[in-house]
């Protein structure tokens, strides 16, 4: 888990790709992409999926204006390339992230 502490560590920093999952525990399309993106995360070796709760790290969501739950947002070289708003199928997004990642 990602926190406002260790967001630049975890994310900014990174050598790889990295797909935050803003989310939070009361948002149920929250809960229904979490297990699509463990399977990501565990098929994808070049591609680090972090999760950040909004409800104890608003800065970073305030930081990304973070409007709704759950936001996908791809960073790359420490800088945002894209976002995803609201779950999505895993077919759906390995297609979107695909053509991001090439």
């Amino acid at each position: 888990m990602t926190t406002d502490a260790t967001f630049a560590a975890d994310v900014l920093e990174h050598d790889q790709p990295v797909l935050v999952d803003f989310t939070a525990d009361w948002c149920p399309p929250c809960l229904m992409i979490a297990p699509v993106l463990a399977e990501i995360s565990a098929e994808r070796p070049g591609l680090t999926v972090r999760e950040l709760n909004t409800d104890e790290n608003p800065e970073t969501m305030r930081a990304y204006q973070v409007m709704a739950l759950p936001t996908l947002m791809l960073f790359r070289d420490g800088a945002p390339v894209a976002s995803f708003v609201g779950a999505r199928p895993k077919a759906k997004l390995l297609a979107d992230l695909d053509k991001l990642l090439g």
